[in-house]
């Protein structure tokens, strides 16, 4: 598997990523320029990321202007291919405003940015260490959508404490439902608000971002 990271103007984690992608994990990967669009030499077994930033200033709604770009376009048939598409932060709200993931994402409920260490897990995990950086994170989806979520089993992550409790204090922005990742009816299109690259590297204390992309199948 190699990955793909799309770089547009205003993104300040796909360096991040590639870091994280490249030598902590030890996997290929390419820089993808938003106005590029070829992704033929990508297959339904490899990985675009959309990573997070304030892609084009985040001057409209987050992602807003970013799902018009050429590559985009191409992200979007790559994954109704089955191809594997990861959006992280900015790049979770990219993935919602083009359609690939239902929902949106809304400012935080206390309607500040918010960067700090949050827990969050699956149904079936431990409580897994990793940062969040966001003004607008908060999810929120209408209720039939949130019925079908849950009944597919598509929440993938809710944000909980150390003990993995989830809700109450543990929620940072107000999510509905604590989600604070969610994955489409197919399950190759991923989305999540904090930032498992920021907690891949031993330097850090902290590698529980390696164990993320375990659980979506992004590593061997």
């Amino acid at each position: 598997m190699k990955f793909g990271i799309l770089v547009f103007p205003g993104s300040n984690c796909d360096r991040d990523m590639q870091d994280a992608l490249e030598k902590d994990l030890g996997v290929p990967v390419e820089m993808l320029w938003h106005k590029d669009s070829d992704l033929s030499h990508f297959n339904t077994e490899d990985c675009i990321v959309l990573p997070g930033g304030f892609s084009y200033g985040d001057y409209l709604r987050c992602g807003a202007i970013a799902k018009f770009s050429p590559m985009m376009q191409s992200v979007i048939e790559f994954a109704n291919k089955g191809g594997k598409v990861l959006g992280v932060c900015n790049g979770f709200q990219i993935l919602c405003e083009s359609g690939l993931l239902p929902g949106a994402l809304l400012q935080n409920a206390n309607q500040q940015f918010i960067c700090k260490n949050v827990f969050i897990k699956t149904d079936n995990s431990a409580a897994l260490q990793i940062p969040i950086a966001h003004g607008e994170g908060r999810y929120f989806a209408d209720a039939t959508t949130l019925d079908h979520l849950q009944k597919n089993s598509q929440i993938l992550f809710k944000y909980c404490d150390v003990n993995g409790n989830i809700g109450g204090a543990a929620n940072p922005n107000g999510s509905t439902l604590d989600i604070a990742g969610i994955c489409n009816d197919q399950r190759n299109v991923f989305g999540m608000m904090p930032h498992p690259e920021r907690a891949t590297s031993e330097a850090l204390s902290n590698v529980d971002g390696k164990e993320i992309f375990k659980i979506l199948g992004l590593l061997n």
